[in-house]
């Protein structure tokens, strides 16, 4: 008998399991139970990645599962999947049971084709959002379901921006985009020696296989090593209805932390980008720094956002990663998961929470254990005389220094010789994992804070710099210019990640110490006579016979 599937928000109670659901789709469960805005979903649990991995795999059982799914989304949202009128278009997401940031992979727009084009434009009046989903549609379809070579779709873009006369797809007109749409469909009928399917239940079923096989791509299996997860957990698979960052000035898309992933101050950390859709924020192909505009222009919905984060915080007892939608106005939460954060960050996170009762002394040293509290902060020394060759955006604290090492390869080299690296990209993609193990520190041209490689350099404890405008990189010569100064790979250059400054050569640092959160932590496991004391004197649960 197929594996079921489950609804958000959720019908049942008690809720399924997280290992049967995935921790994405059983976050999504607790935060519709709680009231935040959630698009409906269908969850398509782990088991159906399990059975395809033993080859004991029918696509009819899982077309009908999904067509089952699909119905429920069209009952919760009023649209039709495949409509020339009111088209429901969806993302197709994986979700293992332990979190797995970028590893796996994503489908946007599901349901588009020539027909939802026109629908998505007589039912928005948006022609710009139609043939921009359109195109979103075939080029992610391209990388992730047919794993077609992208830079035939990035040359396409390029020349896209180049006859506009514009820097960023943002900026293209509906004529544009549908010009750009057009040109991708025939990459992609060139490409893959066939035609981009119309069907929209063809996407869906293809779209749901590709984030299956994704939990053997080879980035995810060298995440699991890394992380010690068990590779026979699988990954579930969240069917939801879209909602759209892209459709004007009015809409967006963000990541957030209900506090600051490298330093545990407790206010919202979020990086965003006006009309845009989620892959533009956490990719780390672009910029997103929008956030400050955010505040400015619409306080009202910073307060939601400040809002939604207490509420996360209260309804998962820790600091929070979340991810969210504006659209025209209106804001959605499409996930939430537990904050990866530096040891500095998650000391000061777990006195925070202790001293505000949301978790108890014991819970907090259970998140502290494998940290070493001794050396949690390093900075450079203030009277040094070092000027920095350029600056970027700190994504992840401390101070780092290493050989440059332009591509994962070259910093395992380094590594073996036993000396330290940097890795220095352009952009990180989540492929670069085994680069990013092997170096001590992350440079990146482009990207933001709260990209999937941020979030991973965060959780390794390595310093990042992102979003260095005046790096560039020529891979020929391996070499790269950082400001003015032109460099070699190999030549050793520093991070610090607390400024966003990048120096030539070794720096000197010194050790900061945050003694009141240590001074709580040391308590905590030496409590005193008189807080022993209360403890025996707080009220004793009474026992009941029955």
């Amino acid at each position: 008998m197929p594996p079921p599937i489950y609804e958000i928000p959720p019908r049942q109670a008690p809720l399924p399991a997280v290992s049967e659901v995935g921790n994405k789709a059983w976050n999504l469960m607790r935060m519709a139970q709680a009231g935040l805005p959630v698009p409906p979903a269908f969850v398509l649990p782990a088991a159906w990645c399990q059975n395809f991995r033993a080859g004991e795999f029918d696509t009819a059982p899982l077309q009908a599962a999904l067509n089952a799914g699909i119905e429920s989304l069209e009952h919760a949202t009023g649209l039709r999947f495949g409509s020339s009128r009111r088209p429901l278009l969806v993302s197709v997401r994986s979700g293992a049971a332990v979190s797995m940031p970028g590893m796996l992979e994503t489908v946007l727009d599901v349901g588009m084709n020539d027909a939802d084009d026109d629908g998505l434009l007589r039912m928005t009046g948006n022609p710009r959002l139609a043939w921009d989903c359109y195109r979103r549609l075939v080029q992610g379809f391209a990388e992730v379901v047919e794993s077609l070579p992208r830079h035939k779709f990035d040359e396409a873009m390029a020349r896209a921006l180049a006859d506009a006369g514009v820097e960023s797809e943002s900026e293209l007109d509906h004529v544009s985009l549908r010009q750009l749409t057009r040109r991708m469909l025939e990459v992609y009928r060139d490409e893959a020696d066939a035609p981009f399917p119309e069907d929209p239940r063809e996407q869906l079923l293809r779209a749901t296989l590709a984030v299956l096989q994704s939990w053997d791509a080879p980035k995810a299996r060298s995440y699991r090593t890394l992380k010690n997860i068990d590779d026979s957990i699988g990954t579930a698979v969240t069917i939801q209805a879209m909602v759209f960052g892209n459709a004007g000035g009015t809409s967006g898309a963000g990541v957030g932390f209900t506090r600051d992933p490298a330093t545990g101050a407790p206010e919202i950390f979020l990086d965003f980008r006006f009309n845009a859709q989620g892959e533009d924020v956490v990719g780390g192909r672009r910029r997103a720094h929008d956030h400050f505009r955010l505040a400015r222009v619409f306080p009202q919905i910073w307060k939601q956002l400040e809002q939604a984060a207490a509420s996360l915080e209260a309804v998962f007892r820790d600091a929070q990663d979340f991810e969210f939608t504006l659209q025209s106005g209106v804001l959605y939460l499409l996930q939430s998961r537990d904050a990866q954060r530096t040891p500095w960050a998650a000391l000061q996170i777990a006195v925070d929470m202790v001293e505000n009762g949301l978790i108890t002394p014991q819970e907090a040293l259970d998140r502290l254990a494998g940290i070493d509290l001794a050396t949690v902060h390093r900075t450079i020394r203030k009277d040094g005389a070092a000027t920095a060759l350029a600056a970027g955006t700190p994504a992840s604290p401390g101070i780092a220094c290493g050989a440059i090492a332009l591509d994962s390869a070259a910093a395992a080299r380094f590594r073996d010789r036993g000396e330290p690296a940097l890795l220095v990209r352009t952009e990180t993609a989540t492929s670069d994992i085994e680069g990013m193990a092997a170096s001590c520190g992350i440079l990146t041209a482009a990207g933001g804070r709260t990209s999937h490689a941020a979030v991973v350099a965060r959780q390794m404890g390595k310093v990042c710099v992102v979003a260095c405008r005046e790096l560039s990189i020529e891979m020929t010569a391996r070499s790269c210019r950082i400001g003015a100064a032109s460099l070699s790979e190999g030549d050793v250059i520093s991070l610090d990640g607390n400024t966003g400054e990048v120096f030539a050569g070794p720096l000197e640092t010194v050790e900061e110490k945050p003694e009141h959160a240590l001074s709580a932590v040391a308590r905590w496991k030496t409590p005193t006579a008189g807080e022993e004391d209360l403890a025996l004197a707080a009220p004793q649960p009474t026992r009941r016979n029955r």
